[in-house]
């Protein structure tokens, strides 16, 4: 994932800041608990789209 594109994303939901997790290819919001899939080197960056996180879920601890 290109750093520039990370640079400028945010989460669609609280446009807060967001995390990529380069093993499991996805972005992360920690506010909203969402993780967004990588497909194909493209951020989904739809709502519906997220998995919600666990507030036990590693990519939340940190």
């Amino acid at each position: 994932m290109d750093t520039k594109l990370l640079d400028i994303l945010a989460c669609p939901v609280c446009k807060g800041p967001l995390q990529y997790s380069k093993s499991r290819q996805l972005l992360v919001c920690r506010a909203d608990r969402l993780a967004f899939p990588i497909r194909d080197g493209i951020p989904v960056m739809l709502e519906d789209e997220a998995t919600r996180l666990e507030p036990t879920d590693a990519l939340l601890q940190n």
